[in-house]
């Protein structure tokens, strides 16, 4: 299987980073990726970006050196009742939105917590998908995390970089997998760079991507193709989501 796209990237506006947009885009391109998601850090996380960095998003280009640029955002889940670090006005924007949990933002609850929270940001209608939800430290019931994601339409990501930063993540990985193979739900790829180099690098998300048996119709990142299709279709549900807040705003005054 041969991924294409890395969704989950930080550039120096992460605060913690330490490459720049452009030279994301170059080592993208020297790592075979067409397109990236670039998913800065939401302001909850200390040195991270603020407001008004997502807010401008609209000045990237659509493609820098040939990859393909999806505007987007790493959220902070603050509370289990899912709530972000970035309003929905803003998240409403974007392209490619993923949430997910830190412990230097939230201390770890207990499973059930965990998994209402998870659950409650995949209920967002500006939420794409949830981040290295493998992580042990913040453990969920994956099943019901997984059937959520299958009845709002969202993503599972894979994390290359928990297996570095986040150890004990590949049985949870390898569990959300199978899962997602089982209920039919679609997985996203992201390496979770905060270096150019690491762009693209996805050795251990393809050996968990083997050994759960994962289809390659329910890998989004195996083609340009079915990322634009996946976001087009989002930013229609985005466009809905708006359409009916500010109706029932109307019918309030």
């Amino acid at each position: 299987m041969k991924l294409v796209a890395d969704t989950h990237t930080h550039t120096i506006s992460s605060g913690h980073a330490y490459s720049t947009i452009t030279e994301n885009a170059a080592h993208a391109k020297i790592n075979g990726m067409e397109a990236i998601a670039m998913t800065d850090h939401g302001p909850a996380l200390r040195g991270a970006s603020t407001e008004v960095h997502f807010m401008n998003l609209g000045v990237i280009p659509e493609y820098i050196d040939g990859v393909r640029i999806f505007r987007g955002a790493e959220t902070d889940i603050m509370d289990f009742s899912g709530t972000l670090d970035i309003p929905d006005k803003i998240l409403s924007r974007l392209e490619f939105v993923i949430a997910s949990y830190h412990d230097i933002v939230i201390t770890p609850g207990s499973i059930e917590e965990n998994t209402e929270g998870m659950i409650n940001a995949l209920k967002n209608p500006f939420v794409d998908a949830v981040a290295h939800p493998g992580n042990p430290v913040f453990q969920v019931d994956i099943d019901r995390v997984v059937k959520a994601a299958q009845e709002y339409g969202k993503l599972i990501e894979i994390n290359n970089g928990s297996f570095r930063v986040r150890k004990g993540s590949f049985e949870n990985c390898l569990e959300f997998v199978r899962k997602c193979r089982k209920y039919g739900v679609s997985v996203t790829c992201g390496t979770d760079a905060h270096i150019c180099y690491d762009i693209g690098k996805f050795s251990k998300v393809l050996e968990i991507l083997e050994e759960g048996q994962m289809p390659e119709e329910l890998v989004l990142c195996t083609s340009l193709e079915k990322v634009e299709d996946f976001v087009s279709r989002r930013k229609a549900a985005r466009k809905a989501a708006v359409s009916a807040l500010k109706a029932k705003q109307a019918q309030a005054l």
